[in-house]
């Protein structure tokens, strides 16, 4: 702490010094007591700045606190809006999940259930060892089982297959809605002409026609949507294998002779996947 109380200002202090006429011990007196001076406004003068480097660091200090303060503030507030916003998704999300799940409890939804009924036989021809022509008529059954979910299908293709190769084109179904209970029967015709197949594939179909007998899949292929109410879900494929186990050849007596086609009953079950 600097002394001010003997402190005297300097303009006084020269009015008040001697001339250089005067004698010489007074003014070496003057001048010594100006140095005093002097030296005290030097000291008054460190002090201030001194006080004033250490009010600029305080404010800097302070100013610098409160912006950390407030930036951190700010961090916090912004870490709280996210973790509320992530857990209002996982509630909704849940809440989502468990009408879900209780409405599919509820309703217990089944797959549609296939039979095929019979195949009526035009051509049946091994060409060559690697070439069939084929033009077959099956009679498909479809039951929707459930009493409160309609079915939608949007898209239904029919083929063969022999030994696991299909032997036909794809026949389309058009699209049709399958009420609760209802039971859709399909009549297409699969056909291939001079369909090339593996040669081993020839040869085994003109020795199964040879033994009287042949083993055939008819598989249909498609989309389908649920429909509970006015909610309609989105497509899901469905997957229908149905095996056939035909008396062909000279066995003609097995089947209904139609004209030059031959029908054979079959109330063969179908297997569906989802």
């Amino acid at each position: 702490m600097v002394d001010f109380s003997d402190s005297v200002s300097p303009i006084s202090t020269l009015s008040n010094t001697p001339k250089y006429g005067s004698n010489p011990t007074t003014v070496l007196t003057s001048l010594t007591y100006i140095d005093k001076q002097c030296a005290k406004l030097l000291t008054i003068h460190n002090f201030l700045l001194e006080t004033s480097s250490t009010l600029t660091a305080t404010a800097t200090t302070t100013a610098t606190a409160m912006a950390v303060e407030k930036c951190s503030l700010h961090k916090d507030r912004r870490r709280k809006r996210i973790r509320q916003c992530c857990a209002g998704f996982l509630i909704l999300s849940f809440i989502i999940l468990l009408v879900v799940l209780i409405v599919w409890a509820i309703l217990q939804p089944k797959k549609p259930r296939f039979i095929l009924q019979d195949a009526t036989i035009f051509l049946l021809n091994v060409s060559a060892p690697n070439i069939i022509s084929t033009s077959i008529q099956v009679t498909i059954n479809s039951r929707n089982p459930n009493s409160r979910i309609g079915i939608y299908y949007d898209k239904l293709d029919v083929y063969a297959t022999y030994h696991s190769q299909q032997v036909t084109y794809y026949t389309i179904i058009p699209p049709v809605y399958q009420g609760h209970k209802d039971v859709n029967i399909w009549s297409p015709f699969v056909y291939g002409n001079d369909v090339p197949v593996a040669p081993y594939n020839g040869l085994a179909l003109s020795q199964d026609q040879s033994n009287g007998a042949i083993f055939m899949v008819f598989k249909m292929d498609g989309r389908v949507k649920w429909k509970v109410g006015s909610f309609v879900s989105g497509r899901y494929h469905l997957h229908v294998s149905c095996p056939a186990y035909i008396p062909i050849g000279n066995s003609r007596n097995t089947g209904i002779v139609v004209g030059t086609a031959v029908k054979y009953q079959l109330s063969q079950g179908c297997r569906v996947s989802v």
